[in-house]
């Protein structure tokens, strides 16, 4: 260990080992700070990884319901914001790079319907607005990747750095831009990623 993180870091280490044991013990390893608000309504699988500087958050509009729900063998790296209001589930096998940012939840209504936001009321007096997000098993979301309210990322689909999922995206793909657009879809008989 101290070869790979030098005498500081591995003492940091061992702090985060321990931590992990007492505070997370179904974690492989969650690297602090990591700042969880509402943790009674998350459901943790087994065998998360973190890196530092998280900001996990539920907030239920009923009470004490589960509202983020976690799958096994997740990995989230760096300075990640996940946000569950209604309902936000991370499959398993699920890497997430660092600096994303996922919510089912946003300040208003903007869908184009009777219920939009008035832009001239103050945005943080907008009623909040929910819609569930799901990632499926073995997503692969790049750095700086945004996940929006109402979507679905498809099983085994991977998004490329800084797009913005806006709508849903089918399995086996790999998705960029903003709003993200498949661009390739893997093909299980030539086992190769073809272009669309």
């Amino acid at each position: 260990m101290v070869r790979t993180y030098g005498l500081l870091g591995s003492i940091k280490m061992l702090r985060n080992i321990i931590m992990t044991k007492l505070l997370y013990s179904k974690s492989r390893l969650v690297r602090f700070p990591i700042d969880i608000r509402n943790e009674k309504n998350i459901s943790w699988g087994i065998g998360l990884t973190t890196g530092v500087g998280n900001r996990i958050e539920c907030y239920p509009q009923n009470g004490n319901l589960k509202t983020l729900f976690l799958g096994d063998n997740i990995q989230i790296n760096d300075y990640n914001h996940i946000t569950a209001m209604e309902n936000v589930t991370i499959g398993n096998n699920v890497l997430l790079a660092s600096k994303i940012y996922i919510s089912d939840c946003s300040h208003g209504s903007y869908s184009g319907d009777e219920n939009d936001s008035d832009p001239t009321s103050i945005p943080n007096n907008r009623p909040l607005y929910a819609k569930p997000v799901t990632i499926e098993d073995n997503v692969w979301l790049g750095e700086f990747v945004s996940v929006l309210p109402g979507v679905t990322i498809g099983k085994g689909t991977i998004v490329g750095a800084n797009s913005v999922v806006s709508k849903s995206l089918p399995p086996n793909v790999i998705a960029v831009g903003s709003p993200a657009k498949p661009i390739k879809k893997y093909n299980f008989e030539s086992q190769r990623w073809e272009k669309i």
